[in-house]
């Protein structure tokens, strides 16, 4: 069977035939009821399981990742100058890709496997895939109608029970274009006008008619708090809580006590079985999550004086803080962020729109980067700033050195790179050039940090997800067949490759 187009639709059929009989139960969204196990019913000590969907332990996963990846091959892309990602430069460099992961890293020395497809990247960069920590893309999709408008449920301050990936739609034309600009992971927020606005959601940036074909498999939860100007304007135009920074911490304060006592709850009814169990709470579950740290805070935040709130309401209540994002006033608490072991996921250029966004400065993610184990992220929250996130950390890079910093470029490519697996607690698999990692390659026409610089090839899971020079690897969502100016270039560009 050969497939000349990547379009969702092929695809999910594809991966559900090559995957045999056997693994046709995985292509399904959801599984069926698992197996009874009769000799349990023998034991009259077991106390009764909770009916179907009352306990969250019985299916922490209801909504499992069904993610495949491409078609791949094995090869070893050489000659290029790779950038690991981990701090590294390798002029004339190899990178061997086997059964989708990265097996080794090296100089020209390094053997190539028999039978692995050579691809020349002479007079060109390899990096590891760009990777996209703040974006609505799929939530807050193309074309921007309110029909769309999926990415706010601003009807209470906490919404912590909603999950960004319940609103995702897969043929958001955006993940097409963020490919292109390199993109091959990235975390899908809620938006940021509630207190606690819901579950984030990470995803491959793969064509997919559903959106578990795009979860990226055991990714860790991220919860998007808010602080600042957003939540208090919003409810405060309401004549509600919180119309101010005081109502806001309030307002956090208060739902941590109840997640605490709710999961004191659960904890003692596991631990004896006495009395009835709690009901369950979508909401407080997420909280709880937090606390046990199995969701990660992603913390909309821009000034500084609120991220040292936010740190102290953490301590109080015994949680982490896995990144700030925004962060415009990093830059002056960047001690402090590195200590605490806080990402800082932020913007270059992007300043001014509210009071909150007016203290800011080019060089934020360098003078972050500069403390001992800082976490500085490029991000985007933009549908279009995604396509050029390598742009964006060229411009934090050059303030950088404008003010005096000897960057050098291959630590910050990890500003895009390994430092926005690190936010999202998935360092371990992906976001440098690493044996043993997923091979998530990026080949850049020229030095990524160049304006100039376009991604010809990428690869996620050694699947080729992406080619600048082949139409048949240039995705189009379906819901684009057919709309005005499909298929008539632009700039000389063929469609999809723009």
């Amino acid at each position: 069977m050969t497939v000349n187009r990547l379009r969702g639709p092929s695809l999910a059929a594809l991966a559900c035939v090559l995957a045999g009989a056997m693994a046709l139960s995985a292509c399904a969204t959801t599984g069926g009821d698992s197996p009874s196990d009769d000799s349990a019913s023998d034991d009259s000590e077991a106390s009764e399981p909770l009916a179907r969907g009352l306990d969250y332990a019985a299916n922490p996963d209801p909504f499992p990742s069904t993610y495949r990846g491409l078609p791949r091959e094995n090869m070893a892309i050489v000659g290029g100058t790779v950038f690991t990602g981990a701090g590294q430069r390798i002029d004339n460099g190899v990178v061997i890709v086997t059964d989708g992961r990265l097996a080794a890293v090296g100089d020209a020395s390094t053997p190539i496997p028999a039978g692995h497809r050579r691809v020349d990247a002479q007079g060109r960069f390899v990096t590891p895939g760009v990777i996209d920590t703040h974006s609505h893309l799929g939530v807050y999709p193309s074309p921007g109608v309110q029909g769309m408008s999926d990415g706010n449920e601003a009807t209470q301050p906490n919404t912590a029970e909603v999950w960004a990936e319940h609103s995702l739609w897969p043929q958001d034309p955006g993940f097409n274009a963020a490919r292109a600009g390199g993109v091959t992971t990235l975390q899908i927020l809620p938006g940021s006008a509630n207190l606690f606005g819901g579950r984030g959601v990470t995803v491959r940036n793969v064509p997919s008619v559903t959106m578990q074909g795009m979860k990226m498999p055991n990714a860790p939860y991220g919860l998007k708090m808010a602080c600042g100007e957003n939540p208090s304007r919003v409810y405060g135009s309401r004549n509600s809580s919180p119309a101010t920074g005081m109502g806001n911490v309030a307002g956090y304060r208060a739902a941590f006590i109840a997640a605490r006592e709710y999961k004191a709850k659960w904890d003692k009814w596991r631990e004896d079985g006495e009395g009835s169990p709690p009901t369950r709470n979508l909401e407080l579950e997420t909280l709880a999550g937090v606390l046990d740290g199995s969701v990660l805070i992603q913390n909309h935040c821009y000034r500084a004086d609120e991220m040292a709130v936010m740190i102290d309401v953490a301590k109080e209540f015994g949680y982490k803080i896995t990144a700030f994002h925004h962060a415009i006033e990093a830059y002056k608490v960047a001690p402090l962020l590195a200590r605490e072991g806080i990402c800082a996921d932020m913007w270059t250029g992007w300043w001014g729109f509210k009071m909150e966004a007016l203290d800011a400065v080019e060089a934020n993610a360098a003078l972050v980067d500069a403390q001992p184990g800082s976490c500085a992220v490029i991000h985007s929250d933009d549908a279009e700033l995604t396509q050029r996130l390598n742009q964006e950390a060229a411009a934090a890079l050059a303030a950088g050195r404008r003010i005096g910093m000897d960057i050098p470029e291959e630590r910050a490519i990890s500003w895009i790179t390994l430092n926005p697996a690190r936010s999202l607690g998935i360092a371990d698999q992906t976001g440098s050039l690493e044996a043993g990692k997923r091979a998530d390659v990026v080949i850049w026409s020229a030095n990524p940090f160049s304006v100039y610089a376009r991604a010809d090839q990428v690869f996620i899971d050694g699947g080729l997800a992406f080619d600048r020079f082949n139409p048949a690897y240039q995705p189009v969502s379906d819901f684009e067949l057919g709309q005005p100016g499909y298929g008539v270039s632009a700039a000389n560009v063929t469609q999809g490759a723009r």
